[in-house]
């Protein structure tokens, strides 16, 4: 990926864009930092999740544990 200075990349956002389309996602630095990505709108797509998170959660398969711990108080404690 290629990465730009944020004022190079403002100055030449038309082939930002270009690049983004033909070469892959581009990156945008500010003060020397990975600020963002200009990327095509067809890999973004492809890149969002087909399922809301919560069907993700949905589909995670239950696991029943048996957790058991003394309930008597006070508990404890080293200090």
């Amino acid at each position: 990926m290629e990465s730009w200075k944020l004022q190079d990349a403002k100055a030449r956002f038309s082939e930002v864009v270009d690049r983004a389309l033909k070469e892959g996602p581009q990156i945008v630095t500010r003060h020397g930092e990975k600020a963002v990505v200009v990327m095509a709108y067809r890999d973004f797509a492809a890149a969002e999740p087909q399922e809301d998170f919560k069907s993700f959660l949905l589909s995670i398969p239950q696991v029943d544990l048996d957790v058991k711990r003394p309930r008597r108080l006070p508990r404890k404690t080293k200090l």
